[in-house]
């Protein structure tokens, strides 16, 4: 019998089938993968080595169109900015990824890749290496919640006739919520981060 052209089975076709699954019910186990794909389990660990390794298929997947080439960008602060939306854009894709990556630890090389180039930006803008991680972890929450927050509906509240300074504070913030927010944080973050590096100056 002739071979197929077409691989019956590669790291794509897993990563894409694993993405799927998350999309549909938010996790994913390697005989569901199996099954959806029509091939025996043990025909996966041919190419992946276990869940774990599922799971940073699913990291490189979705970081893939985070903008890395935005921390090449001058000054710093505008690279932290551009990347942090990039970032968000990225998971808002996929924001039922979101508590499977965030609770997994990052082994993806690509992914090392793009944290490894964020923290020599802040070390070359002059922030102490001890503060480097702090504000990488806080930025990751901001862009993290806020990719969430963009999956939840517009109108999150529903205020009461008890409610009425809640229902004033809503009607008057009108629609985009979520951008506001996230645009509110990160300026916030970002004047932070501008603070603790002149105070090293």
């Amino acid at each position: 019998m002739a071979r197929p052209r077409t691989p019956l089975l590669d790291r794509e076709r897993i990563a894409t089938t694993a993405l799927q699954l998350v999309a549909e019910q938010g996790e994913f186990s390697v005989p569901q993968i199996a099954r959806a794909l029509g091939v025996q389990t043990g025909s996966l660990y041919h190419h992946v080595d276990g869940r774990a390794a599922v799971v940073e298929l699913i990291r490189e997947r979705v970081c893939a169109s985070i903008a890395g080439s935005a921390l090449a960008l001058t000054p710093w602060d505008r690279a932290l900015e551009e990347w942090a939306r990039s970032y968000r854009a990225a998971f808002a894709a996929y924001p039922r990824a979101i508590p499977l990556l965030m609770t997994t630890p990052v082994r993806a090389p690509a992914v090392l890749a793009q944290y490894e180039r964020a923290v020599a930006l802040l070390l070359a803008a002059g922030f102490g290496e001890e503060q480097v991680m702090p504000l990488l972890t806080a930025l990751e929450n901001l862009v993290l919640g806020s990719a969430l927050d963009l999956a939840a509906p517009e109108a999150m509240w529903e205020p009461s006739p008890q409610t009425p300074l809640l229902a004033g504070a809503l009607a008057a913030g009108g629609p985009g919520r979520a951008d506001a927010a996230f645009d509110l944080g990160l300026e916030a973050l970002l004047a932070h981060a501008r603070a603790l590096r002149a105070a090293r100056a």
